[in-house]
């Protein structure tokens, strides 16, 4: 029997919030067991993951190492998530500056709100599905919202960036930028008028960590690689 993996992550590949944690945790080095629950079947609504998310929503993060206490207490957000790894596990690659760096932390911070709440719920996938009644076009929607907050991103990060998004120290800000960006090349979005943006994704993109957490590239990724 193979051993324990200190956490398990609860995902789905096509998820950009699933991916901000495959970036994590793969640029931080910590293993992980995946367990995939699928979107566009319904399962994210099947009782057992119900019991471990009120939300029906993913990625939920658990942390099994004797001692910490994550069965009884799933981290069910991913920016909870990503900042509770840095917390309980400080001798990580650190994706938040330190205390002793403030401003630089307001910087990393502001950029991951302008993904995690002015862009991701507005291109969300179930809010995508639900403006259709509204006789809304989901393409159309999701370009101009992704559109939006991608260029709100592109000003902050032209005062801000270096090689990533804050300075040349890789950091929550670009762990929520690239997945992001994913669903962007998806809704065809002119990237070309984000240069800095550009840049920014050409250097992560290089990464191995970064590879290996690729919507492509995951356990539960179709051979058809479908999307929405």
């Amino acid at each position: 029997m193979s051993a324990q993996k200190p956490f398990i992550l609860y995902g789905w590949y096509k998820s950009s919030c699933t991916g901000r944690l495959r970036i994590a945790l793969n640029c931080k080095c910590i293993d992980y067991e995946y367990r995939s629950v699928r979107l566009m079947d319904g399962e994210q609504h099947q009782s057992d993951h119900l019991a471990l998310n009120p939300s029906g929503t993913v990625p939920v993060l658990i942390d099994q190492r004797p001692g910490a206490h994550g069965m009884s207490f799933p981290i069910l957000q991913s920016i909870a998530a990503l900042e509770y790894l840095e917390d309980a596990l400080p001798d990580s690659l650190p994706l938040l500056p330190t205390l002793s760096r403030p401003l630089q932390r307001a910087k990393v911070r502001t950029l991951v709100n302008i993904i995690a709440g002015d862009t991701q719920p507005l291109a969300h996938r179930s809010t995508v599905k639900d403006i259709a009644a509204f006789g809304q076009s989901p393409d159309d929607w999701m370009q101009k919202y992704l559109t939006k907050g991608l260029l709100a991103y592109e000003a902050v990060a032209s005062k801000t960036a270096g090689k990533f998004s804050v300075g040349d120290q890789l950091s929550l800000a670009d762990v929520c930028l690239l997945p992001c960006v994913w669903n962007a090349e998806k809704a065809s979005v002119d990237l070309e008028q984000m240069p800095v943006i550009g840049s920014i994704v050409r250097n992560l993109s290089q990464m191995e960590p970064v590879k290996k957490a690729h919507w492509t590239a995951q356990p539960d990724t179709p051979a058809d690689l479908g999307w929405y």
